[in-house]
């Protein structure tokens, strides 16, 4: 699947990018039929048959909507952790292929095999990826994008700044770029392609849609945020993350904790990182920009009336200095 075939659906070049704990199938659903990509990891789910009962009705309402409307619904994706700390990443990837899953999205790692029982039913694999180090192995590989993760972004951020680490990968690259850090408006977008991204991926501003699996606490505290109220630690997980300052200030964690390189013994009370998860909340730098909580559609429509805007904008600049 090429570039323009993936991208033909698509009423925005948007990937609403997999959360834990916060994309469900209903978030997927609703961002495929408003013409986005939309994604979830795959330990949202406890078990793997639990995943492919996701899987399962992800497929079969898109596939219900499209006979009904006569439209073609955006692609969806599930993002596996490839690594070895990951017990059902085998039976996951069996799921991905048995149900040809259009779009992968590997974290921590990227690995020949897996990528090849993806293309071979033609789906995709995109990594995510924070370094060129990381974007060279990804290459060598055999992915079909890479996800540059800047400064910024919710969940596990790097600290390069968009344009130059688009620039240096575009050296070696030449299949999907998406970037990723800070990303909240159709404005947003337009600059993520001008600066030479093919895909804008967007995580923080669709926890704040009804579709989302936000509690209102999560919500209220994202919209009562600026750039100010982001910490970026490794303290939660062991490695660097952007987190909302409130979140981990109600956990009791320090500011001596927020600034160790190690992680965060959390004791019996909260012994996993996904119990710690669930109530120290990530964000990006993007909150800045978001003030409300509207469904999916209502957001698109918006997003879109920006994007073209921001576009016609840069037109007129051209026109001016041409």
């Amino acid at each position: 699947m090429n570039k323009d075939q993936f991208t033909e659906n698509l009423s925005l070049p948007v990937v609403a990018a997999p959360m834990f704990l916060i994309s469900g199938p209903e978030l997927v659903i609703e961002a495929c039929k408003n013409g986005i990509v939309g994604t979830f990891p795959a330990l949202n789910q406890r078990t793997t048959e639990g995943f492919e009962a996701w899987v399962v009705q992800i497929k079969t309402e898109l596939e219900a909507w499209e006979k009904e409307t006569g439209k073609k619904a955006a692609p969806f994706g599930v993002n596996l952790i490839v690594h070895f700390s990951n017990p059902r990443i085998e039976a996951d990837v069996h799921v991905c292929v048995k149900h040809k899953v259009p779009l992968i999205i590997t974290s921590l790692g990227a690995i020949s095999l897996v990528v090849d029982a993806v293309h071979s039913y033609g789906g995709l694999v995109f990594h995510d990826v924070i370094k060129r180090r990381h974007a060279e192995k990804a290459i060598e590989a055999g992915v079909d994008g890479l996800i540059l993760v800047c400064a910024g972004a919710g969940g596990h951020a790097g600290t390069l700044h968009p344009v130059p680490f688009i620039n240096e990968i575009k050296k070696i690259f030449d299949g999907f770029i998406l970037l990723s850090g800070a990303l909240s408006t159709g404005q947003d977008v337009a600059s993520a392609m001008q600066m030479g991204a093919d895909l804008a991926y967007m995580g923080t501003r669709f926890i704040n849609t009804t579709e989302s699996e936000a509690n209102q606490e999560y919500r209220d505290m994202i919209i009562a945020s600026e750039t100010k109220d982001i910490t970026y630690t490794a303290a939660i997980s062991g490695v660097s993350a952007n987190f909302l300052s409130k979140s981990l200030d109600n956990a009791g964690i320090t500011q001596q904790q927020r600034e160790s390189k190690g992680k965060i013994d959390f004791g019996k009370e909260m012994d996993t990182e996904a119990k710690a998860w669930k109530t120290i909340w990530s964000a990006g730098q993007g909150v800045t920009t978001i003030e409300d909580n509207l469904p999916i559609k209502e957001l698109l429509l918006g997003m879109k009336t920006e994007f073209k805007d921001a576009i016609a904008k840069q037109q007129a600049i051209a026109k001016k200095y041409s």
